[in-house]
């Protein structure tokens, strides 16, 4: 019997090339070409001219199309709702993606089983058998017994099914065990996750069935398979929190039909996954007096304004080169932050080791984050408190400007809800009518917001 030809495909851009090579030669990635079989011609030409995944139409002009907005369906979970910008859309195509144990087909089993009684689901496990996940749903105190499940990974069988069945909304769990008849090569390789992706897409466009497929990811936290995957659906969720902590975060990467980085809030359970209705509490440490070093930022995830708590350690020293640490926020970023304090202010840190931490897990990548991070970074310094009940955002430019941040007056209102009653922040976000409750003090340069702790 002959050998299979191999060819080594990227994992990024799906570019082929003969043999191993460190770059990628459609790309230009390093390290990403990785070994599969190589189709035949008969393979390629079956999927030549196939229609595209949004399908054809006559040209028309752009002012006689009829926009409307698409009526949404619940998953039953206000939070999941949240995260895809109010519910699902008919024909929509829905990549949600995490690290292994963290709550993907907990959370999705328990919409699907909810939904199931109004509408017609279907869940399709490629790497659990039935029995499994009759035990999960059992577990968990799920009303399924209107909820379909179907044990498969061969794509053939899988589009048949979905054809016979026609559900409003179907699970693919996951999109890297699914296979092809067509493809020669092993399930989860590049060609294979391209394909399906691209068959289980046009079926949904077709139909009108929801299609939400369930992603690995690497070991980076990237999700796997050809980069292409994320281009080829509508919505792509990213499922992060540590195993060891009960909270759960879901972000948007992608929305179609929605705003990106979007966040929801979920807490595991005995009884699965619970939705936070205050997650900014779960941000807030509890001291029983102030301490040095914390500060309360008003950060932005898509819509909404949650507090989360900053925490820094500043400590001398004892190598030629002192550490610069960051966990959930952006550590290329804190080493300016640093640079800009000794010009600016006058206070150097080069012989200390600064160590930053957001509370809770939550990654924050809004740079709103900066003035609240250098007041920290003060605060452990100098081991003095900041005031109590005191909130701040605000953007640090390289000349010690502090900037404006997006949606000030919505940032201020939640501080002020939850009790906080000084908020320090940028002169450009004050606003026009006096909030209730808080006290705002606004600055121009990080300077005068350090100032400011210091008159205290």
């Amino acid at each position: 019997m002959a050998k299979a030809k191999s060819v080594y495909s990227c994992t990024e851009c799906g570019a082929t090339a003969p043999r191993w090579q460190g770059q990628c030669p459609g790309c230009a990635q390093w390290n990403t070409l990785v070994e599969s079989v190589a189709e035949s011609t008969a393979t390629k030409s079956r999927f030549a001219g196939v229609a595209s995944l949004a399908g054809t139409a006559k040209v028309q002009k752009l002012s006689e199309v009829s926009a409307k907005e698409a009526p949404r369906l619940s998953t039953s979970v206000a939070e999941f709702d949240r995260v895809l910008g109010g519910g699902l859309v008919a024909g929509q195509v829905v990549l949600i993606g995490g690290d292994p144990g963290v709550g993907k087909s907990t959370l999705l089993l328990q919409s699907l089983a909810a939904m199931s009684q109004t509408t017609r689901a279907l869940y399709v496990s490629g790497e659990e058998s039935a029995e499994q996940i009759a035990l999960r749903a059992q577990r968990l105190s799920l009303h399924s017994e209107n909820l379909d499940l179907l044990a498969e990974i061969q794509l053939e069988k899988i589009l048949a099914s979905l054809d016979a069945a026609r559900p409003t909304i179907a699970v693919i769990d996951s999109i890297q065990t699914v296979y092809s008849d067509a493809l020669t090569s092993a399930p989860g390789s590049v060609a294979q996750v391209r394909e399906c992706a691209a068959q289980l897409t046009r079926f949904a466009k077709q139909s009108g069935t929801i299609i939400v497929l369930v992603g690995h990811v690497t070991k980076d936290g990237a999700l796997a398979g050809p980069r292409v995957l994320e281009h080829i659906v509508d919505t792509v969720l990213y499922f992060e929190g540590d195993t060891h902590q009960s909270f759960r975060l879901v972000r948007a990467f992608k929305n179609r039909f929605g705003a990106v980085n979007e966040l929801g809030v979920f807490a595991m359970t005995e009884r699965g996954l619970k939705g936070v209705a205050n997650p900014s509490a779960i941000f807030l440490s509890t001291h029983d007096k102030p301490v040095s070093g914390s500060c309360v930022l008003v950060t932005q995830e898509g819509t909404r304004p949650l507090l989360v708590e900053i925490q820094a350690l500043v400590d001398a020293s004892h190598a030629p080169n002192p550490r610069r640490l960051s966990v959930g926020l952006e550590q290329n970023r804190l080493a300016m932050l640093l640079a800009v304090m000794h010009r600016h202010a006058g206070i150097a840190c080069y012989d200390q080791d600064v160590f930053v931490n957001a509370v809770g897990g939550v990654k924050i990548g809004e740079p709103a984050a900066d003035l609240a991070v250098l007041l920290a970074i003060v605060s452990s310094l100098t081991d003095r408190p900041l005031p109590a009940k005191l909130a701040v955002f605000g953007e640090v430019g390289l000349a010690g400007e502090v900037r404006p941040a997006p949606r000030g007056q919505e940032r201020l209102k939640e501080a002020a809800k939850l009790g906080f009653t000084h908020a320090i922040i940028p002169k450009a976000n004050v606003p026009k009518q006096k909030i209730e409750g808080i006290d705002i003090f606004a600055v121009d340069r990080v300077s005068e917001a350090l100032q400011r702790i210091r008159d205290r």
